[in-house]
């Protein structure tokens, strides 16, 4: 969990604005101690942000100044720009603590200001959310560095999606055979009618807008966010085989298997539970028998990375299906747009059960063992605050 104060009514109209102007961000509050020394910590959302951008990878550098990173930043104001440098350390204090600034940033906030950060055309942009209406200087009749970076960015997003949404219309009340009769049929059937290959890897399906289709009349009222296997690395056990030979059960054919979901509370009904643990940032799979046991553990700033590389932007596709002499047909309903995940909200819709963890291992299927986050519906809103529905 990041320890950032709430936002105000203000920050949170700006953070909108953004993210409906495809603005893929993150954000950080500068601290009175981190202005007066011209230090900012770069929090987990921070961190994750900067991989994917391709901005700085702090796992991969270095401890001390003299394996310090530098980028060309721009600090925007309400009617100018600022060119300057960000620098990117590890301290050889403090278990090398990952470290950032933004040179001149002093002259244009004040302690406990927020400001969003943002990596387009090579260079970093900060803006002062705290105090800058970024609507009014989008929609300002006179031309601003804010008017004009946002202005190209909105457009090179709209471009993609407005692309996408338009094939999705051109096949209104048509009805499609599912490739398969199986879940995966109608997201293998979308893909392959928009000429891309089937997707669970770690990047988005169509010109970096993921896919996700479900059927209207699905039993589960989930949706996949995204599967991760754990970091066995840091793990108690080292797979999901060995999981399961001290875990699992026995299917009809005598085959060991486990096949269930984990959750913060309570435990299932093998004892398996997860815990988020903020000091040491993972996310634990536990089990409760005599005593706590430990299993596996997943990395949250690679979870939390994971969430913003899969999900920047997702088409989330709704389908009305029928079974006709055994196979499997569909047709669009309606579409949700969502853009730019909370990841602040990641962990503590965990914590509430509103995330929770399917463990596929050993399945009698053969197929491959799966470690499957998935959403309820009542957490979309809370981890992506701003979508739009369309009706196909």
């Amino acid at each position: 969990m990041v320890n950032m104060r709430p936002f105000s009514a203000f920050e949170q109209e700006n953070l909108k604005f953004l993210v409906n102007h495809n603005v893929k961000f993150t954000q950080v509050e500068i601290t009175p101690t981190g202005l007066g020394k011209g230090i900012l910590d770069s929090t987990a959302p921070m961190r994750a942000y900067f991989i994917d951008e391709g901005v700085h990878n702090y796992e991969e550098q270095l401890q001390g100044q003299e394996h310090k990173v530098m980028h060309d930043a721009v600090i925007l104001t309400e009617t100018s720009q600022h060119l300057t440098q960000a620098s990117f350390y590890r301290p050889t204090t403090k278990k090398g603590d990952p470290r950032m600034w933004i040179y001149k940033l002093g002259s244009y906030t004040e302690g406990n200001d927020i400001h969003v950060l943002f990596y387009f055309e090579r260079k970093l942009y900060s803006i002062n959310i705290t105090h800058i209406d970024i609507a009014a200087c989008y929609n300002s009749p006179i031309i601003t560095p804010i008017k004009e970076v946002l202005t190209e960015i909105n457009y090179r997003g709209n471009s993609i999606s407005e692309e996408l949404l338009g094939k999705f219309r051109s096949m209104s009340g048509q009805w499609f055979e599912s490739e398969v009769l199986a879940d995966t049929g109608i997201g293998r059937t979308i893909e392959t009618f928009l000429g891309i290959s089937m997707n669970s890897d770690k990047t988005p399906d169509y010109k970096g807008i993921e896919l996700k289709s479900h059927r209207e009349k699905r039993s589960s009222k989930k949706n996949v966010l995204f599967t991760q296997t754990p970091d066995w690395d840091i793990s108690t056990l080292k797979s999901g085989r060995e999981i399961v030979a001290k875990y699992g059960y026995l299917t009809d054919d005598g085959k060991m298997t486990y096949q269930n979901t984990a959750q913060c509370d309570p435990p299932n009904s093998q004892g398996l539970f997860l815990n988020v643990n903020q000091l040491k940032a993972l996310l634990e799979l536990q089990a409760k028998r005599t005593s706590v046991e430990d299993i596996a553990v997943w990395r949250l700033l690679k979870l939390h990375q994971r969430l913003t590389t899969k999900h920047h932007e997702t088409f989330w596709i709704e389908v009305e299906n029928k079974i006709n002499d055994g196979k499997e047909y569909f047709r669009y309903k309606q579409i949700e747009h969502t853009k730019n995940p909370n990841v602040g909200q990641f962990d503590i819709l965990l914590e509430q059960n509103l995330i929770t963890v399917d463990l596929l291992l050993c399945r009698p299927s053969g197929n491959g063992d799966t470690y499957s986050f998935k959403i309820k519906k009542k957490g979309m809103p809370l981890l992506f605050p701003e979508s739009i529905i369309y009706k196909i």
